[in-house]
């Protein structure tokens, strides 16, 4: 059967339809890049905010209308907390939520033809691998409704882990991404005594017994850091990367919210990172107009911001998701000021970003090279450094795929410009 999988939100519904594909390849199925030559598509949906539950609806409708005589199954996160609003939709086959997720491959696979040699499939990125270590989240923080979706941390066992990153790396990927809906609490399963290992303990495993050229953590809370976990990045393969969500930069707000860490414990923790990892890019994620943000708790929010220099900022208006305290908060801001809040923290961002790229400009970095445009001596690459500064370069060499010292030469728009070789 041809089987169309994509997915929308964040690295880690990426990495289950990355997983899946690979298991229905295995199956004898045949991975199609188009919904139109599928007989089969599957979309593993995001409710992380109400427009991501928009664009999952808008993502299947475009499905059905690109190929009605294909049966399609929705997935993930918006398809577990209200399936009634996908089963109605046409074409929907099929609803299954997260925790069923995992027998997808099974169910399909009732109908594969039989293929003795199934083709090895590559994550979407080619250049990077995500592996999810765990799922599920024991965090209650107000706004969320991930830990509804998801359910409890679980912790994947560290060896399937490892036989996965080996697996990537045979298959020639140059950086694996660890991902995960908290990844920080990996091991500290509440149904696990004693636990059998951690994050940094996980970190220290995958360098240690296997040659992977770049591993990369994707989002980790800022209490999860420890001094122990800084020496890590002695190993240079390690990305001096780290994706810290701040959410609001006011201790006001923070409370509200349930985050545990006050603006001054969160800024000594990105100290002592900064301190213990040279170059080190820091991003984070902030909620414009959390219920009963006041003007001044606003300003504060954004004077903090401001003054974290951060490399990139995802910022998002808050959204109300039932089932969320959050949702029944009294104060709920007004969407045109949520809009406006969140503009004015956008420039502040874009300012800090663009500083923080314009501090390399004159150095040489490696940088693994994703994407191109165009051909022959016109050929625009894409690559990142380890510390998340998007280059571009223009080269009729094949970079796919490789990791090249690259000196960064100036900043265009959001990206620095790249000359190998010199």
């Amino acid at each position: 059967m041809k089987v169309y999988v994509s997915s929308l939100g964040c690295k880690l519904n990426q990495s289950e339809m990355d997983s899946l594909a690979g298991e229905l390849a295995a199956g004898g199925h045949e991975l199609v890049s188009s919904p139109a030559e599928a007989d089969l598509c599957v979309l593993n949906t995001c409710a992380v905010t109400h427009v991501a539950a928009q664009k999952s609806r808008q993502a299947l409708r475009r499905l059905y209308r690109d190929n009605p005589q294909a049966r399609l199954i929705a997935t993930g996160c918006y398809a577990e907390i209200a399936p009634e609003d996908l089963g109605g939709m046409a074409g929907v086959e099929r609803v299954v939520g997260n925790r069923e997720k995992g027998r997808l491959a099974e169910w399909i696979g009732d109908s594969a033809p039989e293929r003795a040699a199934p083709a090895p499939v590559r994550s979407r990125t080619r250049t990077r691998a995500l592996i999810k270590i765990q799922d599920g989240c024991d965090n209650a923080c107000t706004y969320c409704i991930i830990h509804v979706a998801r359910g409890p941390q679980r912790s994947r066992p560290a060896g399937e882990i490892l036989g996965e990153v080996q697996a990537r790396l045979a298959d020639g990927h140059k950086e694996i991404v660890l991902t995960g809906v908290h990844i920080g609490a990996y091991g500290r399963d509440s149904q696990r005594e004693p636990a059998e290992t951690d994050l940094w303990a996980l970190v220290g495993r995958i360098l240690a017994e296997t040659d992977v050229p770049r591993l990369r953590l994707s989002s980790i809370e800022p209490w999860d850091l420890s001094e122990q976990a800084f020496r890590l990045w002695d190993d240079p393969r390690l990305c001096r990367h780290l994706h810290l969500p701040l959410q609001s930069g006011c201790d006001a707000t923070l409370r509200r919210m349930a985050r545990r860490y006050t603006t001054a414990e969160f800024s000594a923790w990105v100290t002592a990172a900064r301190a213990a990892i040279p170059d080190l890019a820091v991003t984070t994620d902030v909620i414009a107009g959390f219920p009963g943000e006041t003007e001044e708790e606003f300003a504060q929010s954004l004077a903090f911001v401001e003054s974290m220099a951060f490399s990139r900022t995802h910022v998002f208006p808050y959204s109300a998701r039932a089932g969320t305290p959050a949702a029944q908060m009294p104060g709920q801001v007004p969407a045109q000021v949520k809009a406006q809040r969140a503009r004015v923290l956008r420039d502040a961002a874009a300012a800090s970003q663009r500083a923080f790229s314009l501090s390399f400009v004159g150095r040489t970095l490696d940088v693994l090279w994703e994407s191109q445009q165009g051909r022959g001596e016109h050929t625009m690459w894409s690559g990142l450094t380890d510390n998340y500064l998007r280059v571009a370069t223009r080269s009729s060499a094949n970079l796919v795929n490789q990791l090249v010292l690259t000196r960064l030469v100036a900043l265009s728009g959001s990206a620095l410009q790249g000359e190998i070789g010199t």
